[in-house]
């Protein structure tokens, strides 16, 4: 199987992803990136990007990174843990994130990933868990 090049990933995205405006900027077995722009629908009511929007940006990150390491070995990946501390606030730009895979086990990978605003300051990381299981025969 041929590894999906980033624009194939942009065109591909679909659901919830696209809803919060997730672009990929790089993707591969130990690491992934992408961006998103704060928008008034992802701001909490005080007017701060919501955490939600930080933990399902690790989640896809991570999952996609590991889906496409394992999808070839009939394999898929999915989310089993995300654990995200905010360190500073957002309330406009961009958000960059930016996934290292710190652990490649037979059914666990574990993502690091790190949230930086456009001044580059950190705002979040969130430690990723995700679960490798074969593909179901449905």
């Amino acid at each position: 199987m041929e590894v999906p090049t980033v624009q194939q990933l942009n065109d591909g995205m679909v659901g919830f992803d696209r809803l919060y405006g997730l672009s990929i900027t790089a993707c591969s077995e130990q690491e992934a990136s992408g961006e998103i722009e704060v928008t008034d629908d992802l701001r909490q009511p005080v007017g701060l990007l919501h955490g939600g929007v930080f933990a399902s940006i690790a989640e896809s990150l991570a999952s996609m990174a590991t889906a496409i390491a394992v999808l070839r070995d009939g394999k898929v990946a999915v989310g089993l843990s995300n654990s995200t501390s905010f360190l500073r606030p957002v309330t406009s730009g961009r958000v960059r994130a930016q996934a290292r895979r710190i652990h490649r086990g037979r059914t666990t990978w574990v993502w690091d990933v790190s949230f930086t605003d456009e001044a580059g300051s950190l705002c979040a990381v969130t430690r990723m868990t995700v679960a490798v299981r074969p593909a179901s025969r449905a």
